[in-house]
């Protein structure tokens, strides 16, 4: 027991947060074996990054390789994408039904239309090239408060950032098992046509597939709705850009006013893309909140929990 407990004081906050998200993510496998294709693969595979992440975390603790270290400190950016994945295999033959008629009339309640039709009056192959570039700046925006601390060295707060951002990624899962939706470009708009509506300059159309790659939709699918991943509630581009833009400010980084721009951007793109709904949005923000409230409780709470272990 003494050995155990002192393979977990080894842990940060956001390696101790991934292995509660992956041992939460197995029981419900495991509940819904009968309904989850791949839940037996899905558990082992969870096992097998439980046990590497403890590993890592106490080899890097005690050790000076350099390499070692790397690994660790930078791990978190494959898991959340590994873990998004694994919500695909999960959430829709769980909860299989589709939550985008809800959505819909909470828009029209808040704001009396459609936010996607309403910002069609602004519409043009400029401004959407442009927000098609802002919004696939998702991940730059985050991996640039992770390398600007890295690079200075400043670790603490490197790992106290690593910790808040997998934490609200972790969130914004919870809330696709909750209300599974595809969003307005299926819902609302002919998916296919996407394109041609909504046409950008140069980029927009590559761009565009790449993130369908990104939600397992190939270019030309047939039926895509069936395959898309149901991450519409909340917006978890909201959500991310605001803490990844708290961060920012909070440590002064050099790079935060470039971020605010591209993040300011970004936002209203997850719209008027047809991404996502304005409640989505919402969402994004109160989860945004949540999210800096309690990621702080809980960070100082496991500092005190590993010094008595």
């Amino acid at each position: 027991m003494t050995k155990f407990r002192n393979w977990l004081s080894a842990l940060t906050a956001a390696d101790a947060a991934t292995v509660f998200f992956l041992t939460i993510l197995s029981i419900v496998n495991l509940i819904f074996a009968s309904r989850v294709e791949q839940w037996a693969g899905l558990i082992l595979l969870n096992c097998a990054l439980t046990s590497g992440i403890i590993f890592a975390a106490n080899r890097s603790l005690h050790s000076s390789s350099t390499k070692l270290q790397f690994i660790h400190d930078w791990y978190l950016v494959a898991m959340v994408l590994f873990i998004f994945k694994e919500t695909y295999w999960m959430v829709h033959p769980i909860h299989p039904y589709d939550y985008d008629w809800l959505l819909i009339k909470i828009d029209r309640t808040l704001f009396g239309v459609d936010p996607t039709r309403w910002l069609e009056q602004w519409a043009s192959p400029l401004v959407t090239e442009i927000l098609q570039i802002s919004y696939t700046s998702y991940y730059f925006i985050l991996l640039s408060v992770f390398t600007e601390l890295y690079l200075e060295k400043r670790r603490t707060e490197f790992l106290s950032a690593g910790f808040f951002i997998v934490y609200g990624f972790y969130l914004s899962y919870i809330g696709y098992f909750l209300l599974p939706a595809v969003g307005p470009r299926f819902a609302l708009y002919n998916f296919s046509s996407l394109n041609h509506d909504l046409p950008g300059l140069f980029l927009t159309n590559f761009l565009r597939d790449f993130v369908n790659t990104g939600e397992s939709i190939s270019k030309g699918m047939a039926n895509a709705v069936a395959f898309a991943q149901r991450d519409v509630f909340p917006s978890g581009h909201t959500q991310l850009t605001l803490i990844a833009l708290y961060l920012a400010f909070h440590f002064r980084l050099h790079v935060r006013w470039v971020l605010l721009a591209l993040g300011s951007l970004l936002i209203i793109s997850t719209v008027y893309l047809r991404y996502h709904y304005g409640v989505d949005v919402l969402a994004g923000v109160l989860f945004f909140l949540f999210t800096i409230w309690s990621a702080k409780k809980l960070e100082s709470w496991w500092e005190t929990k590993k010094e008595m272990l």
